[in-house]
């Protein structure tokens, strides 16, 4: 996914060298090659040959130029630099190069070749691309920052010092803002726990599995009118002892619509009992992965939801999945993913519906109340979620949001900002059995807006990392949870938390591009944990209309649940004046 390749080891090692020694992780092959590197800040210039930082890879040993540079960096961060110089990146000159041509990757090249330029002093947007696929082509078994060094197309690199100490400043600017907001919505988390404080030891504990078990089955679809394929996993929940839990996956074919026409659909022969027709109708959930993922990310809050009593539906969006991005390492697709996903994704989540709906009428057994339906979505899932909501796309925004695409650190923006790809028109996404939301790390800024999101009138949580780097907190949630105008609105935060807490990639085998743990985050389980929780709470009082469990939405049970190394706070209200200053 966009996010798995931007926060990769070499991307991620791209950006810490820079800090260290600012020089680039990108160059081209041709007959000349890079042999120095300059760094160069007004009249004043300095430099450090490469074959002196290969040495000092190699062997540790200091010399040249790049003993001035010794002399400003402490011992970790020398050790750090040595560990960037020789880490092998395995990725080939294929996946490589279809990132680097797609729209996002040159738009990052643009904004990269600004600050390293070839030896004439020129943007460096091509000899970075070039140098990185030759680098990867002649390492087959993964390159390194070294490699890429060398196959600089120029006899120098330069790196303009003064404009990268200006971006150093305004990141550092943009990192203090979003600690001032995160410490506002703990300063406001503990308030309302010190107003109504309350005891949950008497309570059950939504951390644990419910009393329901379930049966898994996935169902193929074929949406006719866009003609559109994809499955879905859907999880029946059953009382205890009938039957037993994921008794083998089971497969429904089905041939989509058209027209208004449904759909007709050969439903299989079980061996278990399912619930009679005399049974309390099942309310339905739909949870939406994010851009690079798949059905299984959230197979933990599936069964969790599951075992809560809830029918649980996980579509897997096929032009935003892991096939996609497998598609466009290997060199099958052209980009990381088509601006008409925007619209597909939610109406993937509607037309599910529609055949879950069918299905029902056809076997009233499933006994399904599809008239009550919860949404969950995180990142790309996390926009499918509000749009499905209500929020209305906002196009005046994203015109106004995307004019400098190359001065932001938010990275969300280069998706996001695709969306000016599709004709602007009154796209009408809401599907309204949706009653309630829950947004992960949504992307929402320039999607919507303020004038999009207060459309939404259902409940909805916005749950946010304080350390995401791909959709960070402060403009994609903090500052979009003010803008909702629903009553029954809700900020979950979780400090020390990333863009991937929220997400299982226990099977690194499963992953086009493997996520490095720290990139992930400490512990992620416990962020299971608390979304499970949460979520069984906010639909049970929301979707299931049970109103037992309204006393978990509080800020006083997220610190019950809280722990170390990743706390929990919430908030139903921000001052928009302190969040503002």
């Amino acid at each position: 996914m966009l996010q798995q390749l931007l926060t990769s080891k070499f991307f991620k090692s791209l950006g810490i060298t820079l800090s260290l020694l600012l020089f680039p992780a990108t160059g081209v092959q041709t007959a000349v090659a890079a042999d120095r590197i300059y760094a160069t800040y007004g009249a004043f210039e300095s430099s450090v040959a490469i074959e002196d930082l290969a040495e000092f890879a190699k062997t540790g040993e200091i010399k040249g130029g790049l003993i001035d540079y010794a002399r400003r960096l402490n011992p970790a961060q020398m050790e750090r630099l040595r560990r960037i110089l020789t880490t092998p990146v395995d990725l080939g000159p294929v996946a490589i190069s279809q990132f680097l041509y797609s729209s996002i990757g040159e738009t990052l090249l643009q904004r990269l070749g600004q600050l390293i330029r070839t030896e004439a002093r020129l943007p460096g947007f091509y000899a970075i691309r070039s140098a990185l696929i030759v680098a990867a082509a002649e390492n087959r078994q993964g390159f390194t920052l070294l490699d890429v060094l060398r196959q600089f197309p120029t006899n120098g690199i330069r790196v303009n010092l003064g404009q990268s100490l200006e971006i150093v400043e305004e990141l550092q600017a943009v990192i203090n803002r979003t600690n001032q907001a995160i410490a506002l919505v703990q300063r406001q988390s503990a308030a309302a726990i010190a107003q109504q404080p309350a005891n949950f030891s008497q309570l059950p504990d939504l951390r644990q599995r419910g009393s329901f078990t379930w049966t898994k089955r996935t169902l193929e679809l074929y949406d006719r009118s866009r003609d559109r394929a994809f499955i879905a996993d859907f999880y029946l929940p059953r009382e205890q002892g009938v039957g037993s839990r994921e008794q083998g996956e089971e497969r429904t074919r089905g041939q989509g619509r058209q027209g208004g026409q449904g759909s007709n659909y050969q439903l299989p022969i079980t061996d278990y009992q399912l619930p009679t027709t005399n049974s309390p109708r099942f309310p339905v959930i739909v949870i939406s992965h994010g851009l690079g993922s798949d059905r299984n990310t959230f197979r933990y809050l599936a069964q969790q939801l599951a075992s809560y009593g809830f029918a649980v539906a996980v579509p897997e969006h096929p032009n935003s999945n892991a096939e996609q991005l497998r598609s466009l390492l290997n060199g099958r697709a052209s980009a990381v993913t088509p601006p008409r996903e925007f619209i597909n994704r939610p109406l993937d989540v509607s037309y599910l519906l529609d055949v879950l709906a069918q299905i029902d009428r056809a076997d009233p057994s499933f006994a399904l109340n599809l008239q009550q339906v919860g949404v969950v979505g995180h990142s790309y899932g996390g926009y499918t979620a509000l749009a499905l909501a209500g929020a209305k796309l906002n196009f005046d925004q994203l015109q106004q949001d995307c004019q400098n695409l190359g001065e932001t650190f938010n990275l969300s923006l280069l998706l996001q900002c695709r969306t000016l790809e599709l004709p602007r028109t009154q796209y009408n996404l809401r599907d309204r059995r949706i009653k309630a939301a829950i947004a992960i790390n949504p992307i929402a800024s320039a999607l919507f807006g303020k004038a999009g999101l207060s459309q939404v009138k259902i409940p909805v949580t916005i749950a946010s990392s304080s350390d995401d780097k791909v959709a960070p907190a402060l403009p994609e949630q903090i500052l979009p949870f003010t803008w909702l105008s629903t009553k029954n609105k809700y900020l979950l935060l979780l400090a020390g938390g990333t863009h991937f807490s929220a997400a299982d990639k226990s099977d690194p085998g499963s992953e086009p591009l493997p996520i490095p743990e720290s990139v992930i985050g400490p512990d992620p389980t416990l962020a299971h944990r608390y979304l499970g929780a949460w979520s069984v709470a906010f639909f049970e009082t929301y979707v299931a209309l049970s109103q037992q469990y309204r006393p978990y939405l509080s800020a006083d049970y997220a610190r019950s649940i809280s722990q170390m190394p990743l706390t929990l706070s919430l908030v139903q209200s921000l001052p928009l004046d302190s969040l503002t200053q």
